[in-house]
């Protein structure tokens, strides 16, 4: 299956999938299908889709990262050598500006909100929306177990915090 083809794939399952936009034609342009994808994407509830879809979303979702450009690690220059800290627990400090989803990382820390489940505003060019539209619909998914695993220990109306304030 070319990207073509699982663009056109994802559009029509995540139409299909949705409640408000059924009737939604798919444009010809590949520019605006990537947006329409990416705001059904965005505006998803968590809940349960096909494996098929899955699959094609993850391999989607690779190439795309694969178009963007990865970044890892060893790309990222270093700014001081033996930076020595009691905060830091490293002997290098890198700084790097970018698209914090073309990182080749374990992780990543985002401010998020207290829900847990990222923005639900298609095309918002908040650094959530991104991480949820290229990680893939699963994000929302977990995130959303394991907000409901706080609620179960803390109480239905519980909210995660998203920082402390400084004073």
């Amino acid at each position: 299956m070319t990207q073509e083809e699982r663009l056109d794939y994802l559009l029509k399952a995540f139409i299909a999938d949705s409640n408000d936009y059924k009737k939604l034609e798919i444009p010809d342009d590949i520019s605006e299908k990537r947006k329409i994808l990416r705001s059904l994407m965005n505006i998803r509830m968590p809940r349960s889709i096909s494996n098929e879809v899955l699959e094609i979303q993850d391999e989607y979702l690779k190439a795309r990262a694969q178009e963007k450009g990865i970044v890892s690690l060893k790309d990222i220059p270093t700014v001081r050598e033996a930076y020595k800290s009691a905060k830091l627990n490293s002997d290098i400090l890198s700084i790097w500006q970018g698209d914090i989803t073309r990182l080749a990382c374990d992780a990543i820390v985002n401010a998020a909100n207290s829900q847990m489940l990222g923005c639900f505003l298609p095309m918002h060019i908040c650094i959530d929306n991104s991480i949820h539209t290229f990680a893939g619909i699963q994000l929302r998914d977990e995130c959303c177990i394991q907000m409901n695993k706080l609620r179960e220990k803390y109480g239905y109306e519980y909210e995660q915090p998203t920082s402390i304030p400084l004073i």
